[in-house]
């Protein structure tokens, strides 16, 4: 059977496009007018950088499919891990089982996250840690009774799909048709060095006249928004003014989680730290989907009582996969080593000559760049899903380059296992770009 439906396989792939024209007949597609963008590449293999399509085109995922692949596609170490777990364990509900991959994940996470973290909670994705933590921070407050139903967020913040997640995130473009439905959240601008002491006063009046149960935040960079980066005093004054008032902080580390910042997570840049840290993407080297709401001791206790309602009825069914936390922790041992914390290393000086020379370029406004994250601003008014944006799309897909531009901002975040070929590739690419702009 298994000869026959390969078989079939091949045969099906040798039309051009085969794969390509199914696609449309049934599916629906994430960020996408079907409309006007009928198309979706079909991808038939991954290695390392390198995705190829059904036609037999590479493209260099310097993106690292959304920030997850880091340790590059289909790596070694994580799959042979992982083919090892499958055979023993697959999947058991969380709620009554527990079992050592998991055990063993919140052992290696507690031992990198901040030090005030200790409690590992289990969802599925970005979103829902997003969610969870959102729900932590209210029920915190219920259990000890305290009615709190307004958070503070950053304008032009993005922290999910999920209806809390979409509440505290500040893109209309995402949220437009669903904002009527939305949390009570009050927006304050990112620190720039030079406004902390305004946002300060912003939030002293915000505090006074609402309840506040918690504030989320991108720490240092904000992806969606275009990979803004903001200041890391700044913010920590604004996480002072939190603790001092007995307000909850909710670091969501989805993008910026894992290395890619130059340090194991973004918080490890500022002084005061969260009380509850989202984690995806990147937490299983972009195998399959995991995510984590951390927490500390004291977040945790306020849960414990002889009320069964006081609990966290909170769960999802592949809560704390064994599949999934064993990707998770072969990808924590791969982050630890030496290589690829030398690379990490590398791929930030590489960024920094490639700042230094395409800030030179007439048609670039500004770039900046933060561990293995790059990002330049053209010099010029887009759309965020307009046509100069699908035109440079084009442009680099032609040339082998799988870069995604959010509006005017073409932004990398290669995976540590880049070549330096390839990421000069990338280099070039995108200085070649600008010809068209």
């Amino acid at each position: 059977m298994q000869k026959v439906a390969n078989t079939y396989q091949t045969k099906k792939m040798q039309e051009k496009g085969a794969l390509q024209k199914r696609d449309k007949k049934h599916l629906w597609h994430p960020l996408k007018q079907h409309q006007t963008h009928p198309e979706s590449l079909a991808i038939v293999k991954a290695k390392g950088c390198i995705l190829t399509d059904e036609n037999g085109n590479e493209y260099i995922d310097a993106i690292s499919s959304w920030y997850t692949c880091m340790f590059g596609h289909c790596n070694e170490y994580i799959t042979s891990r992982v083919h090892q777990q499958m055979q023993v364990l697959d999947q058991v509900m969380f709620s009554d089982f527990t079992h050592e991959p998991a055990i063993q994940l919140s052992e290696n996470l507690i031992k990198i996250l901040p030090q005030n973290q200790n409690r590992i909670f289990f969802n599925d994705n970005g979103s829902t840690a997003v969610e969870a933590g959102i729900k932590m921070a209210l029920q915190y407050y219920f259990n000890l009774g305290e009615k709190r139903n307004t958070f503070i967020a950053f304008e032009n913040g993005f922290h999910g799909d999920t209806f809390g997640a979409m509440s505290v995130s500040g893109l209309s473009v995402y949220n437009g048709p669903f904002e009527d439905f939305l949390m009570d959240v009050q927006r304050i601008p990112v620190p720039d060095r030079k406004n902390h002491r305004e946002i300060l006063n912003q939030i002293q009046g915000i505090v006074a006249q609402n309840k506040v149960a918690g504030f989320i935040y991108e720490p240092i960079i904000q992806g969606a928004a275009g990979m803004k980066i903001h200041d890391a005093n700044g913010l920590n004054a604004i996480l002072n003014f939190f603790k001092t008032n007995d307000i909850l902080t909710i670091a969501d580390e989805v993008m910026t989680g894992f290395g890619k910042t130059g340090r194991n997570f973004a918080s490890d840049f500022i002084e005061t730290k969260p009380d509850i840290i989202c984690l995806s993407k990147a937490l299983t080297g972009g195998l399959v989907p995991l995510a984590i709401t951390s927490c500390t001791e004291k977040i945790y206790t306020a849960f414990l009582s002889n009320e069964m309602a006081k609990g966290f009825f909170h769960c999802h069914t592949y809560s704390a996969n064994p599949i999934a936390c064993t990707a998770a922790n072969a990808a924590i041992e791969l982050l630890q080593t030496d290589e690829i914390q030398q690379n990490i290393k590398t791929i930030s000086a590489s960024h920094k000559a490639f700042q230094e020379y395409i800030c030179k370029h007439p048609k670039v406004k500004t770039a900046r760049f933060q561990g293995v994250i790059f990002a330049l601003d053209l010099d010029t008014k887009m759309q965020r899903y307009g046509s100069l944006r699908d035109k440079l799309l084009q442009f680099f897909m032609q040339r082998g380059v799988f870069l995604r531009p959010l509006g005017n901002t073409i932004y990398i975040q290669v995976p540590y296992v880049i070549t330096k070929k390839e990421l000069q590739k990338v280099y070039k690419t995108i200085e070649e770009s600008l010809a068209i702009i």
